[in-house]
């Protein structure tokens, strides 16, 4: 994505295209979203998602979605991987402004009416934005390791990080405590 808006690593993607002058931000988010139709085709689930799935629905654990994709990879996950499964809310891009702020979180604490606002929440994600958006939300975070994320399982708003989504089942089970030094 970065390569086809010729921008540097350091340069956030979507702070990059709402900066943009018409008709260029137009055009920048059809190249996103080209690329991320294409990358949807090949989703995988990550290992474990049905496990954890089934696991918090069988508890009633209420689900909500906050990420930085446009609707349709979103629809995508849902449709092909969780059907029936329900999310709600969902926050894609379009909502403002995108993690790593934390309103998209204190979104859905909203919607759900926490009285305690997001610090009964727990933020699962593999990127800094979903560690810095929910550790700045008052969410408890949990860091899924990849070898892009690597060097996050040290971050300071990493929680807590899991190899496999279901992981966190036993973590979940066992009563969920985060590292100390956050």
């Amino acid at each position: 994505m970065r390569e086809a808006l010729r921008i540097p690593k350091s340069t956030d993607i979507l702070d990059h295209i709402h900066s943009l002058p018409q008709p260029a931000q137009d055009e920048a988010q059809t190249a996103i979203r080209t690329i991320e139709r294409a990358a949807m085709v090949e989703q995988e689930p990550q290992p474990g998602l049905s496990e954890l799935i089934q696991y918090l629905e069988r508890r009633g654990v209420r689900m909500g979605l906050c990420t930085r994709n446009f609707d349709a990879p979103v629809t995508h996950l849902l449709q092909t991987f969780l059907p029936g499964k329900t999310f709600f809310p969902i926050i894609t891009r379009e909502f403002r402004p995108p993690k790593p702020d934390p309103a998209g979180i204190l979104h859905i604490a909203e919607a759900w009416e926490l009285e305690d606002g997001a610090n009964s929440l727990i933020m699962v994600g593999d990127s800094v934005d979903d560690m810095v958006a929910g550790y700045k939300a008052g969410a408890a975070t949990v860091l899924l390791l990849s070898k892009n994320n690597e060097g996050l399982e040290s971050h300071e708003y990493t929680g807590v990080a899991i190899e496999r989504l279901d992981d966190l089942v036993g973590i979940l089970e066992e009563g969920f405590e985060e590292r100390e030094a956050r």
